[in-house]
């Protein structure tokens, strides 16, 4: 795996991507979102209705769309300039939201401590300087303020992954290989394009939060529900190893005398 991947190059292969990466998105996100990601994450923000909130990585936008829905001031950035006007093009008029063109690794156009809520959902894997991004959310927080974002499960989601079939075809297990091996890899996503995706360890991502200053709240393993599998039952499957994960991290607040 290449560590030398700069910012540039997976910024424009999801410029590239872009178009055909919004046709999966409704206004639940894909259907991995619906059933994972939107309910843990939700689950965690608690009340957000009048609160400043930094959706970091927006996409098409379609977390900034329901935040905005349910009441709070969104800020959406991305470095794609394509999702920018794709999330533009979906957002109702009677929607306030703002979005900006910018690389989460380096916020330098927003102010300090503007936000109570940070989420950024399927994005700080997509950026080569992590611990860049996780300083910048730190210094957009107020004191008590909370970060939450999603991520490809670095346990099992590998450089090295994948099912273990059988000659007809059968999934017997998930490989998981080359953990350890941190850096860019491609993955393929549609039938042409590659997207830079950037391996880290768990111990990396917990190292690098509480490094720069955070309190891990909480960290969940997406499962899907029982009424989640009623509605597809085909992701049974994905109880038998875990496809993403969920932190909450909040910024502490300074002991005063």
């Amino acid at each position: 795996m290449d560590q030398t991947v700069n910012a540039e190059e997976a910024i424009r292969r999801w410029d590239a991507f872009a178009d055909t990466y919004s046709k999966t998105h409704n206004e639940q996100g894909d259907i991995h979102k619906e059933v994972f990601l939107n309910p843990t994450i939700f689950s965690l923000m608690g009340e957000f209705k009048n609160k400043q909130v930094l959706d970091a990585g927006c996409g098409e936008g379609y977390l900034s769309r329901l935040l905005s829905k349910g009441g709070s001031n969104v800020t959406a950035v991305d470095y794609s300039l394509r999702m920018i006007e794709i999330a533009q093009e979906r957002t109702p008029n009677d929607l306030q939201i703002k979005y900006i063109k910018g690389n989460c690794e380096d916020l330098n156009t927003l102010k300090d401590t503007n936000f109570d809520l940070i989420v950024s959902n399927m994005v700080m894997q997509d950026l080569p300087n992590y611990e860049k991004a996780f300083q910048e959310m730190f210094r957009l927080l107020v004191e008590g303020g909370s970060f939450i974002f999603s991520i490809l499960h670095p346990c099992f989601v590998t450089p090295g992954s994948g099912w273990e079939k059988s000659e007809s075809g059968e999934k017997l297990h998930w490989n998981v290989d080359r953990y350890f091996y941190e850096g860019s890899h491609e993955q393929r996503l549609g039938d042409k394009v590659k997207v830079l995706f950037f391996h880290r360890t768990l111990t990396s991502y917990v190292d690098k939060l509480i490094k720069t200053g955070f309190t891990i709240e909480s960290i969940v393993e997406p499962k899907p529900s029982e009424k989640m599998l009623e509605k597809y039952p085909s992701f049974e499957e994905d109880l038998r190893c875990a496809d993403f994960i969920v932190f909450k991290a909040t910024k502490p607040k300074k002991m005063t005398n």
